[in-house]
């Protein structure tokens, strides 16, 4: 495998739909009810966002390595620092720079958006590093799906949102809710595959407190509550009720995290979870649009 090739591995493309999806979304309803779209702001917003999750992710492998947390016994995709490919210190190095990246597509973006993108922007950087990084790591509690739902759901969709429009609607929270439920279904994902291995290394999350039971029943809110949002948006934009041609391959999925036992397929489980979060964003988008 080449040094490129790992790299890419690191970065976890698998898992970049949760930062496009949210971009795409609020951007689109900002269109869809200003009639306008400035796409300088929104490539902007779409770099800052993959930035920011790039580094997270890079900054998540090495922590994770250096905490105990991956090691031979872990049922998921291999992670750069464990397998050896980079030292702990060259991943982090290199998440440190998708962070320092994130600050120039996030420069234009304050001269767009004024101060609000500075406070949402310096929130998101901290938050990113705070996810496996710090004393208390975010992602070692249970509240790692809530820090998903908020900043690749709520801030990522609104924030995208209101860079194009300088305001905030019930409707892009909506949005935002939907979208942001789903990368949590991600996160739970991976939580449930990895959940004796991150218990052996202290990391409780929330399946840990839930059990494996009860996450079964929180994933299947998570993957269907999002397809109320055509019922908000019916009166105004009713082509949104696309969204429902989503619907069969989520039930697909749910049936497989019900059924099959967690293990390596979880791992193609995950990537299809992400992926559906970004086919169900741009049916939204269709939906809004048309």
């Amino acid at each position: 495998m080449t040094r490129s090739s790992q790299w890419l591995l690191a970065i976890r493309p698998k898992t970049l739909g949760i930062s496009i999806a949210p971009v795409v979304a609020g951007t689109s309803l900002a269109w869809a009810e200003t009639a306008q779209i400035n796409w300088l702001v929104a490539i902007a917003a779409l770099t800052g966002a993959l930035l920011i999750q790039i580094g997270t992710n890079l900054h998540n492998d090495a922590a994770d390595f250096e905490r105990g947390a991956d090691t031979g016994d872990r049922l998921g995709p291999a992670r750069a620092t464990a397998q050896g490919w980079f030292t702990a210190t060259q991943v982090k190095n290199a998440a440190f720079l998708a962070f320092s990246l994130a600050f120039i597509p996030g420069v234009y973006l304050v001269w767009v958006g004024g101060w609000p993108i500075v406070i949402l922007g310096l929130v998101s950087l901290a938050a990113g590093y705070s996810y496996t990084g710090g004393r208390k790591p975010i992602a070692y509690s249970a509240s790692g799906e809530v820090f998903v739902f908020i900043f690749f759901g709520l801030i990522a969709v609104m924030g995208s949102y209101y860079v194009q429009t300088h305001y905030l609607s019930l409707g892009s929270f909506l949005v935002a809710v939907s979208i942001g439920l789903m990368a949590a279904a991600v996160l739970m994902v991976n939580n449930y595959r990895d959940l004796e291995t991150d218990r052996q290394a202290g990391k409780y999350t929330l399946t840990h407190h839930l059990g494996r039971e009860r996450a079964k029943i929180l994933y299947l809110l998570l993957m269907l509550t999002p397809f109320l949002l055509p019922v908000f948006f019916h009166s105004r934009f009713p082509e949104t009720w696309l969204l429902i041609l989503a619907l069969p391959f989520s039930l697909m999925l749910i049936y497989k995290f019900f059924t099959q036992t967690p293990g390596p397929v979880f791992n193609t489980l995950l990537a299809q979870t992400a992926q559906l979060q970004l086919f169900c964003s741009i049916l939204i988008s269709l939906g809004l649009m048309l």
